[in-house]
């Protein structure tokens, strides 16, 4: 595991209103909590990104981008190698539609195409030119999804978040709230209502959630849904077919398919 912490960028509101850069991460690095000046539209070309910001956590595979606003602490765990591009935009030019919490975005062939062609762009580029219309056209071109499962929010109480990270570690323990009370020593009452105030879900639909952003990036790359429904602790692909078209509105295979138009 390689652990990076990036520095604090002098002047980091010098330069153009967008900017962007090239970044490769290796499988397992870990990029340290930290913080920008500009909002960020972090995207990767390859790999999937496992993003943290307060209390909640987006699994982000290449189909999606994600939306960081200005001086918000976060951090990035490489899930396999990551071909990072990321688009940094002053605070200053930040549309005021833009959402002011970190969102998912679609990511469409024009915008996928835009996002990589920006990385080559000098920072001394003119705004009225070629260049500076790319620039402004990615951020034109970005489609929130503000009720996508990507984002699952893990909660601050220490009890909460044990439980949490442990089903995120393995998916397919499926302990009850009684058992897990048993060990972070709470009751199921007291587990019920962390779950309830600090992440606005109940515990059988946060561990679902839970199962559905851990599935989505392995169906983006093609692992076998038999292979994925066993590892997140279903008896059979079918019932995992079922979980997943409840949260997603599509089965699996359709799933794939609408993201690699």
């Amino acid at each position: 595991m390689t652990l990076y912490q990036p520095q604090t960028v002098q002047g980091e509101l010098a330069g153009p209103p967008v900017r962007a850069l090239t970044r490769t991460y290796e499988n397992g690095t870990i990029v340290l909590p930290h913080r920008h000046e500009r909002g960020q539209i972090v995207y990767a070309v390859s790999g999937v990104m496992e993003m943290s910001a307060g209390s909640d956590l987006w699994i982000i595979p290449p189909q999606r981008a994600l939306w960081m606003p200005p001086h918000l602490v976060h951090s990035l765990r490489a899930m396999g190698t990551v071909e990072l591009r990321t688009v940094f935009v002053h605070p200053e030019k930040i549309p005021t539609t833009f959402p002011a919490q970190p969102t998912v975005v679609s990511i469409s062939a024009l915008l996928r195409e835009l996002l990589v062609r920006a990385v080559s762009i000098p920072e001394d580029y003119p705004a009225d030119g070629r260049d500076g219309l790319i620039m402004t056209l990615i951020l034109m071109e970005l489609d929130w999804e503000t009720d996508a499962p990507w984002r699952l929010p893990i909660g601050r109480d220490p009890r909460l978040t044990r439980v949490c990270t442990a089903l995120l570690l393995r998916p397919d323990n499926n302990r009850t709230l009684a058992e897990w009370g048993k060990i972070t020593g709470a009751s199921a009452r007291t587990l019920a209502r962390l779950f309830a105030e600090e992440t606005g879900l109940s515990f059988q639909h946060w561990r679902q959630q839970a199962r559905v952003v851990l599935a989505l990036p392995r169906i983006a790359a093609g692992a076998p849904i038999g292979v994925i429904a066993a590892d997140l602790g279903y008896d059979t692909p079918g019932a995992f077919a079922a979980m997943f078209r409840r949260f997603t509105g599509q089965p699996p295979s359709r799933y794939v398919m609408s993201d690699s138009t």
